[in-house]
């Protein structure tokens, strides 16, 4: 048998190499490659989020291109201008393509395409109807709708500005909320070109110069390797809660639930809801433009309504829980704001939800104890065996010893006056009682 023997130093050395050699393997391949983001629905604090990952990680990744493959209805202000600032300070190309085949690109959608590198849109899609609305779907006041609009309308104006396309028509997708076809789109110098797939647009980009920086860049992406990015678990659930009217009812029922639990101990089920809903609501929060004054609104409610167990104050402290609930609830966030149809019911049924608790809690505190040894104080007994001066008597449906400074024969009645561990004290009924 011939032994075969391997020196340490060497065998340390082929490892470091080796693991030195994929490590550039995998990033000579990442840099002949294209990233794509899926980015599909609700443009929120979660969809943002994910696709700043997406470009950050494309950047440490030396990815030669990323493609933005957008459909959606739009979404939040305050999102959509932080993938727009991720966007325009991309060291790397951006395209975002408008896809798959009925898909759109609306409201905050547009603002996004009009500020890529590339903007690209798959036949049988739309572009435009971008006027501002409230979270909640719904007209803003004139006298807002004015500041508003004409603050998108700088915004995006210069954005087209830079990239050089159709000005005028962005300002009317605004103002008027206008919307046009792929093949009219670009006719009108909105977006680049139109392109079946993904395939195809690497085919029609391959060549084409862009303005990357302070400089132009001739883009190479014939062979390009495609790397999708799609939203994980985490993503997802993220995208859903981040929702401001879905944060804030979970971190109602959050706060219900603790509170019925340290009201009343040993439900269990009120815990555990109201602490998962809780960790949730914190989780959205942590994407959520959050007004601490509003927080702090909310968690002096909740003192209020507490201190109305142990204070005596005619409701005066619920009322004052009421209005702390309500002010912080329409605070709770900045730049957006909780629905007003969601924010009265929510405020009136939890509000109510924690009088009645602090009520039940209230009257439990101040009545008598009614078992145990503390319930049986003030309770007539029977003597069954003679006190002299420890005996036995029956009181509350049970045989007690007891003790007395006074002799009680066996039949005469005695009052509970007070306990020594497990032996009751007791008096001999006056001629009163």
């Amino acid at each position: 048998m011939i032994k075969i023997r391997i020196k340490k130093p060497f065998f340390i050395i082929f490892i470091v190499v080796f693991i030195i050699g994929l490590f550039i393997h995998n990033v000579q391949a990442e840099q002949n490659s294209a990233m794509v983001i899926e980015l599909e629905g609700t443009i929120n604090p979660g969809t943002a989020q994910f696709v700043i990952k997406g470009l950050k990680r494309a950047e440490a990744s030396k990815h030669k291109l990323v493609i933005i493959r957008l459909d959606t209805p739009g979404g939040l202000d305050s999102s959509m201008r932080s993938i727009v600032k991720a966007i325009l300070n991309s060291s790397i190309p951006i395209v975002v393509y408008v896809a798959p085949r009925g898909a759109r690109a609306a409201s905050a959608g547009v603002m996004i395409t009009i500020a890529a590198h590339v903007a690209a849109m798959a036949p049988q899609t739309n572009i435009g109807a971008a006027h501002p609305v409230s979270a909640d779907g719904k007209e803003i006041s004139k006298t807002m709708s004015e500041k508003v609009v004409n603050d998108m309308v700088a915004y995006v104006r210069s954005i087209a500005k830079d990239r050089g396309r159709n000005q005028d028509w962005v300002e009317k997708a605004i103002r008027e909320s206008v919307s046009i076809t792929a093949d009219v789109a670009v006719k009108k110098k909105v977006v680049d070109l139109v392109a079946r797939d993904i395939d195809d647009l690497l085919e029609l980009l391959d060549g084409k110069e862009i303005v990357l920086g302070e400089s132009k860049v001739k883009l190479e992406t014939k062979g390009l390797k495609l790397t999708y990015v799609t939203p994980g678990w985490r993503d997802r659930v993220l995208n859903t809660i981040s929702n401001p009217n879905i944060a804030y009812v979970l971190m109602m029922i959050g706060m219900a639930g603790l509170y019925f639990e340290l009201a009343h101990p040993g439900g269990i089920l009120p815990g555990v809801i109201g602490a998962i809903s809780l960790i949730l609501a914190f989780f959205a929060f942590q994407t959520l433009p959050v007004n601490y004054a509003g927080l702090l609104l909310i968690a002096l409610a909740i003192i209020f309504f507490i201190a109305e167990i142990k204070v005596s104050s005619y409701g005066l402290l619920s009322v004052a829980g009421l209005i702390s609930l309500t002010l912080g609830s329409i605070m709770l966030f900045e730049n957006i704001r909780v629905s007003l149809k969601l924010i009265m019911p929510t405020t009136v049924m939890i509000g109510g939800f924690f009088i009645i608790i602090a009520f039940l809690a209230f009257r439990a505190y101040r009545s008598k104890p009614t078992s145990g040894m503390e319930g049986l104080i003030g309770k007539i007994g029977v003597v069954e065996e003679r006190i002299a001066p420890v005996g036995l008597i029956f009181a509350h449906g049970e045989y007690w010893n007891a003790t007395s400074t006074e002799v009680a024969e066996q039949g005469e009645k005695v009052r509970v006056i007070g306990s020594r561990g497990l032996e009751l004290i007791v008096e001999k009924l006056g001629i009163e009682d």
